[in-house]
């Protein structure tokens, strides 16, 4: 491929609304170009990366024992309808009507799809277990798309799901899912992949992993064992090994005055105690309007991530004053003390059920008590009490007990045990030896391409460009000519073009002519692995420059062997993916 015939330029600018490394290189490298907010059209060098992704995938899922179908975009919404998640899944669903009124969506993800599929193609438990996996656009309409392909609204994704007979055979298979997305990380040049426990979400099931690439500018929290391997969690699911109990006698509860504080930091000043010492009133409302209250020890955030696993709901808000007043709390003094527990959804974290002598809301204005004691103060019966504790960089490895590491993370995968979420109220089933009509039980496992491609580069760049691993990089070798019109430059970097294609290897030929630090600057951005220069001064010894895309080192290769030796060291590298 010629650079004088590319389609698509090199920006000299940083786009404005850039923030991090992979959005600012793909825009400027001429790799993506934006048509609205979170959706993007691909260019050629793009379009050859992500086919190369695309190739790494579908080997690795045919590993497997997968197999490649083709679903729709556009699906009816009575198949959502049927699931569930047509009323449960928000404003990112994108719904609509067509022509003749029906209620339609744009899939975002196919769980619905395959199932429908299956259920008309497998009938016995001797065609299971199998899986089915495409590669395919999806859509979500993100409020927020950012960061160029990280977090955008049309992407494509890889998304399998596997059918079996029971959960014994849906594990067995998960680990090999599993071990293959660990290969696919590995073979697209990926170096920082961590596979972290992860809360299901509008997916469901009882097990998920997420693989996550670790970036500053990850919007993900991961919580690690300094290891790096004996404990890995996202910061939704995430425990630690902190012990609580309770210490000293329980002394008289006592009511003060406390006037006009009401944050857990005022209180704390006023009284001269630490935010440990005090308990933590939040409060949320389920989607059927009840109020639910959390209470944590002030030192602690709530995840409400655990706190909707523990009730089993999918969505909730924060309460308003009004709501709060309803249930007889006092907003900025509430505590559960004299609450009607058949009016609140009341959960206690173990830091505040487990520490003696807290101060909390008196539920009258401008009023605390001190000393609350968990059980002598509040009947335990009518209390859910439960870890709903966001975990703090410090505390406790669970595994280890050795202080938490906090790193941020990019999804670049996930893999979720699903059960019969969706087989069950869609009736997808089998007959089993026996005769009898049983539920599939389905796992699903997706990769977002897009976003792998994004986070290569975020994984391997310098100050000039993106690194392309060998295995992904949308050529091998990306021959420059110095001067092409001088000293028969053009001719021999052309000769070295054709060896080099007749043996097999991919090649860039910039033939523009350009001087020299523009035309460095531009392959740079285009960060292909091998760089052969071909210039006057090189000619004269009948060599060609040869450099890494990683390293500023140069050493001289004769051009009579060249294209030779240039096919094997790309050969060799290559092996390295494999």
């Amino acid at each position: 491929m010629k650079m004088s015939q590319l389609a698509g330029r090199r920006l000299k600018e940083d786009p404005k609304d850039a923030k991090t490394v992979s959005h600012k290189y793909l825009v400027r490298g001429g790799y993506i170009r934006p048509v609205s907010a979170g959706i993007y059209s691909l260019l050629p060098i793009a379009k050859r990366i992500i086919s190369k992704i695309e190739a790494i995938i579908r080997e690795e899922m045919n590993a497997v024992d997968g197999q490649e179908v083709l679903m729709p975009v556009v699906l009816p919404a009575d198949l959502w309808q049927e699931s569930g998640r047509y009323d449960t899944v928000g404003a990112e669903l994108l719904r609509f009507k067509d022509r003749n009124g029906k209620a339609m969506i744009l899939g975002m993800t196919h769980e619905e799809a395959v199932v429908h599929l299956i259920r008309t193609e497998i009938s016995s438990y001797k065609q299971l277990p199998v899986m089915v996996y495409q590669i395919q656009t999806k859509y979500r309409d993100e409020a927020r798309p950012r960061a160029g392909l990280i977090r955008v609204r049309e992407f494509t994704m890889k998304d399998a799901y596997s059918f079996h007979t029971d959960q014994a055979s849906l594990d067995e298979y998960y680990k090999r899912v599993h071990a293959a997305y660990e290969k696919i990380y590995r073979r697209v040049g990926l170096t920082h992949v961590v596979s972290i426990l992860s809360n299901s979400g509008m997916m469901g099931g009882s097990v998920s992993h997420e693989f996550m690439l670790l970036a500053d500018c990850g919007e993900d929290s991961i919580f690690l064992s300094p290891d790096g391997k004996s404990y890995k969690a996202n910061r939704e699911v995430a425990v630690s090994d902190l012990k609580f109990e309770k210490k000293g006698e329980e002394l008289p509860l006592e009511k003060i005055h406390t006037p006009g504080k009401k944050t857990i930091e005022e209180v704390a000043d006023f009284l001269g105690v630490k935010a440990d010492q005090t308990g933590k009133a939040v409060f949320y409302s389920d989607p059927e309007g009840k109020l639910i209250f959390a209470m944590i020890r002030g030192d602690f955030e709530v995840n409400e991530t655990k706190l909707k696993n523990v009730l089993g709901i999918s969505e909730m808000n924060f309460a308003n004053d009004e709501q709060i007043r309803a249930a007889g709390a006092v907003p900025g003094y509430a505590s559960p003390l004299g609450l009607d527990p058949a009016r609140i959804r009341l959960v206690v974290d173990k830091s505040a059920a487990n520490t003696s002598n807290l101060v909390v809301g008196a539920n009258e204005a401008d009023y605390h008590y001190r000393n609350f004691n968990f059980g002598r103060d509040l009947d335990a019966k009518d209390v859910l009490v439960t870890d709903i504790a966001c975990v703090r960089e410090g505390d406790p490895c669970p595994v280890t007990g050795e202080p938490l590491v906090f790193r941020h993370g990019i999804e670049i995968g996930n893999i979720f045990q699903l059960g019969t979420k969706y087989s069950k109220p869609m009736n997808c089933s089998y007959l089993d030896k026996d005769g009898k009509s049983q539920y599939m039980v389905m796992g699903c496992y997706g990769i977002g391409v897009g976003r792998t491609m994004a986070s290569v580069i975020e994984d391997s760049h310098d100050d000039y460009g993106p690194i392309w691993p060998m295995s992904v990089a949308p050529w091998q070798v990306h021959v420059c000519a110095l001067t092409p019109q001088k000293d028969g430059v053009g001719e021999a970097a052309s000769k070295l073009v054709a060896e080099l294609e007749a043996l097999g290897v991919e090649v860039l030929y910039d033939d523009r002519g350009e001087k020299a630090g523009s035309m460095f600057s531009d392959a740079d951005l285009i960060g292909i692995p091998f760089r052969v220069i071909v210039s006057p001064k090189s000619l004269a010894g009948g060599a060609a420059e040869f450099r890494l895309r990683s390293s500023r080192d140069t050493e001289l290769i004769p051009l009579e062997t060249a294209a030779a030796e240039l096919a094997r060291r790309v050969k060799s590298e290559l092996e390295k993916y494999r």
